[in-house]
């Protein structure tokens, strides 16, 4: 999604060097995001059944490896923002700000899941600050990372179903295991239900092309295949959602 913000900011081809720098920013904060989630639950994924054989838990890395995996990400990560623009660089500490808090909400509330959907809604928009370098077209740059939130809240709680019961036992906040799941599948529905309004108002407003529509439409689709194939977990986070992204960074391109 991260390229989507790209070409929704740019409306033309941008420098391939461009390019390259938003991919490698994008791969190193995923890195430490993902890395510090791992670290930072390696304690609670040792007793879970379904994260047991993960790096950490499983001894298969050690935590002075983990922390190394972890600067290696955040230097790819804060070298490519500077090398973008000056503008990026200062705005890079607020991702790490999430990535930081996010791995603890799930031990206080069940909004945990929108510390996923928050986290990924800074994709799109720094792809945007990449080729703008400033914040004078902030409005038009929310309604893809607003999307975003909304979308990834939506399938981290269907993600979240796999655990309903470990998380209960461990006393863990998520909304499967404090509302039971049906309620779940029902918010997660209600956030991909904005996910698709948010989506509506981004072709209206700032694509305003016929040629999206019908990607809009296929977007609107997958998203409720996902709902509807929810129980297939395997299916609609890894696969189905795969597709959304490809569906909507086509939309934009075609309409670019």
């Amino acid at each position: 999604m991260i390229y989507s913000g790209v070409f929704l900011a740019t409306k033309e081809q941008p420098p391939f060097s461009l390019l390259i720098l938003v991919l490698t920013a994008a791969i190193g904060a995923r890195l430490v995001a993902m890395t510090l989630n791992r670290i930072v639950d390696r304690e609670i994924d040792k007793h879970n059944p379904r994260t047991v054989r993960r790096e950490l838990p499983s001894g298969v890395m050690n935590l002075r490896q983990g922390y190394g995996v972890l600067l290696a990400g955040l230097a790819i990560y804060l070298v490519s923002a500077k090398m973008i623009s000056d503008f990026c660089f200062m705005l890079s500490p607020i991702p790490l700000v999430v990535f930081v808090v996010y791995p603890y909400l799930k031990r206080f509330t069940p909004l945990a899941h929108f510390g996923v959907g928050m986290g990924l809604a800074m994709g799109p928009l720094g792809g945007f600050f990449a080729v703008t370098g400033s914040a004078d077209r902030l409005g038009e740059a929310l309604l893809l990372p607003l999307f975003n939130l909304f979308w990834a809240t939506g399938f981290d709680i269907i993600y979240s179903t796999l655990d309903e019961e470990f998380d209960k036992k461990a006393g863990l906040y998520s909304f499967p295991s404090r509302f039971g799941k049906a309620t779940a599948l029902k918010i997660s529905a209600f956030l991909h239900l904005l996910a698709f309004i948010v989506l509506v108002a981004l072709v209206v407003i700032s694509l305003n092309a016929l040629i999206a529509v019908p990607f809009l439409l296929l977007s609107g689709f997958l998203l409720w295949f996902e709902q509807h194939k929810a129980e297939d977990v395997e299916l609609a986070f890894f696969k189905i959602n795969i597709v959304v992204g490809f569906s909507i960074l086509v939309m934009i391109l075609v309409s670019v």
